[in-house]
């Protein structure tokens, strides 16, 4: 993956900001969102996650994770103004359903979810709890933020981005 300097993620992050602003439609552009969203930090989202991940589901129907980066991030989106409580109730189903359905290994370390407005992003396995089991006793850190302040709070995302592969200014 490149290797961005922190000063070129905020500025790519000031763009996508200003760029996505007036966006409210779901169905038509959270794909083309998520696929810029990750170009923020030079990551082609094809190289990294999928869209659409079916899982079986407890009742053995099938949903669709909006995207998965498989072990590191799971992603749900909602149009302008909808609940992301409803999107974070949806993403954590969605957890439990790869463990239940043997495929643990690709459970998430974060959550982030979008209603193109706001972000709020989880950290399932926070430093000062590591060795919890899932869902026993879960403390997770929950960060949000404005699309508009997106370009401030970039280093929350640029961990579920790669953020190791990022080089400080």
């Amino acid at each position: 993956m490149p290797s961005l300097s922190w000063n070129e993620i905020k500025t790519r992050a000031i763009q996508f900001s200003r760029a996505w602003a007036a966006e409210t439609r779901e169905q038509a552009e959270k794909q083309t969102f998520w696929n810029e969203f990750f170009l923020v930090f030079g990551i082609p989202r094809r190289t990294v996650a999928s869209f659409e991940e079916p899982v079986q589901r407890i009742q053995h129907t099938y949903g669709f994770i909006d995207l998965l980066w498989k072990g590191k991030l799971l992603v749900e989106h909602k149009s302008a103004g909808a609940s992301l409580e409803a999107a974070e109730a949806q993403a954590f189903d969605y957890i439990q359903d790869l463990q239940s359905s043997g495929r643990g290994d690709e459970a998430p370390r974060y959550i982030l979810l979008s209603d193109f407005k706001r972000f709020a992003l989880y950290d399932l396995e926070p430093d000062d709890q590591l060795d919890l089991p899932l869902f026993r006793g879960l403390r997770f850190h929950r960060t949000e933020f404005p699309l508009a302040e997106f370009h401030a709070s970039w280093q929350a995302s640029a961990l579920v981005a790669g953020g190791s592969n990022l080089s400080p200014d």
